[in-house]
């Protein structure tokens, strides 16, 4: 379906089928136009004798100047140098070979290289010569992943976008949130299909090594009489050679039953901690 303005040859066209008793449809087709561009055309642009080409044309430029949008001065934004755009374009590039869309990357870097006010999306539209859409869509995966905030400007009436200086934090906490959503999936996927399988070993695997990323990225460490009750109850179960109770493993140590307990938990919970053993 061809797209954009009718030509004068449209024109031309249109009028010398009208003339022949065509009907919008058919001349539609001949274009292709959709019906209902044929049908406003003519109705829009006929002078008393009808529909012709040559007035047609110019009823449709003057109304064109008539109606062309004047940019009001505060939504102006200029162009950044040749230099920034360019470098835009490159980091771009280089965020997409991790994993991050094409067009979300240039906002990103484009954001990245804004001021301190940050961009409006019709700045973003006008810098980056895209459609509001996908600025739109490129926005919302950045606020879902925390690396972009949205305010109001100075007047209330816009919001802008910005990467602050917390962004990087945000993002860390994110992702290691997500690692340790991740592991514990894989944990209950592991009890589903079975730990003697062979996708049983395969996400024990993987929620271990999750688990321990998510550790790693935390930066938490437990506090010294835990980490050592952990170790104990470990100790025990490896020199056992055999499952034990919590019940049995109480009497064994001469410990409490919850402070059993609670060694028995925070290795469930925090697995990382025993790796490569297992509970």
């Amino acid at each position: 379906m061809t797209v954009g303005r009718l030509t004068r040859e449209d024109r031309e066209r249109i009028a010398a089928w009208l003339a022949e008793g065509l009907g919008f449809a058919e001349i539609g087709r001949r274009l292709g136009r959709p019906t209902s561009t044929i049908s406003r055309e003519v109705a829009r642009n006929s002078a008393k004798d009808g529909y012709l080409a040559e007035v047609a044309q110019r009823a449709s430029g003057h109304r064109a100047r008539r109606h062309k949008p004047v940019r009001p001065a505060e939504e102006t934004s200029e162009q950044p140098p040749e230099a920034i755009r360019g470098f835009v374009d490159r980091f771009a590039s280089l965020l997409t070979a991790t994993g991050l869309p094409r067009m979300t990357a240039r906002v990103f870097v484009c954001l990245l290289t804004a001021d301190a006010d940050g961009l409006t999306a019709a700045d973003l539209v006008r810098r980056l010569q895209v459609s509001p859409a996908s600025v739109s869509k490129s926005i919302g995966y950045l606020e879902a992943m925390d690396l972009v905030l949205r305010q109001q400007d100075r007047g209330g009436r816009r919001e802008r976008y910005l990467i602050d200086d917390d962004v990087w934090l945000r993002a860390w906490r994110t992702d290691t949130g997500a690692h340790g959503e991740i592991a514990t999936a894989a944990r209950q996927g592991v009890e589903i299909v079975g730990a003697d399988t062979t996708a049983g070993a395969r996400l024990a695997t993987m929620g271990r090594f999750f688990a321990r990323l998510s550790e790693q990225m935390s930066g938490s460490t437990f506090a010294e009489p835990v980490a050592d009750d952990v170790l104990t109850v470990f100790a025990a179960l490896v020199h056992a050679g055999r499952p034990l109770t919590p019940e049995t493993l109480a009497r064994a140590l001469g410990w409490p039953r919850d402070r059993v307990g609670g060694a028995l938990d925070t290795i469930r919970n925090r697995p990382a901690v025993a790796d490569p053993l297992a509970l």
